[in-house]
């Protein structure tokens, strides 16, 4: 049932869909916006919808009339005013003062930056390779590692001091802006 090597092939393809290192700066700039992130929250919420997807993915698309290409695009949009908000240094995600660090840590940190519409879709992909077990104990272990970060962002932040964190904002904007144009372009124009 549970195969080690699964394990690991299915942790390491997820981290580096999931990138939450490189959402490290996005992470801080909101967190300077409301002030707190509720990292377990954020956690939690991406944990739920991964799982959730590995479950029901294909079956909750259908039931909206959306395909896996519809998702994606959608989730490449997101990440793009992301990586647009980065470099420009323009204020798209205006914060909800009556929201506070709630909804910010699911709407844009839990989705689409931990498990937005790359990481479940390879969810969905990941399927078709590895047993389901396999795959929900990589998710788990990219939990884990998600919140040490989450929680690690105060202390990031104190040993890159504002210059690092604006330059590490602005590589990881151009970044985001890339990942956003691949699954917008692998989407729009499969085969290119």
């Amino acid at each position: 049932m549970f195969d080690f090597r699964e394990i690991v092939s299915v942790t390491l393809i997820l981290f580096s869909v999931i990138d939450i290192l490189g959402s490290i700066p996005i992470v801080i700039n909101l967190r300077k916006k409301v002030g707190h992130i509720q990292s377990g929250k954020a956690t939690i919420v991406a944990g739920v919808l991964m799982v959730l997807f590995l479950i029901l993915g294909k079956s909750i698309l259908q039931l909206f009339g959306i395909g896996v290409e519809d998702f994606a695009i959608a989730g490449a949009l997101i990440i793009f005013a992301l990586g647009a908000e980065m470099i420009l240094g323009i204020e798209i995600f205006k914060p909800d003062p009556a929201a506070g660090a709630t909804s910010t840590s699911i709407v844009p940190i839990a989705f689409p930056l931990i498990a937005g519409a790359g990481t479940l879709t390879t969810i969905l992909t990941l399927k078709a390779e590895f047993s389901q077990a396999n795959i929900a104990v990589g998710i788990i272990l990219n939990l884990i590692i998600i919140f040490v970060v989450l929680k690690s962002t105060n202390w990031l932040e104190r040993k890159l001091g504002q210059t690092g964190l604006d330059v590490l904002r602005r590589i990881f904007g151009i970044i985001l802006l890339s990942i956003a144009i691949k699954i917008f372009k692998s989407n729009v124009f499969p085969g290119s």
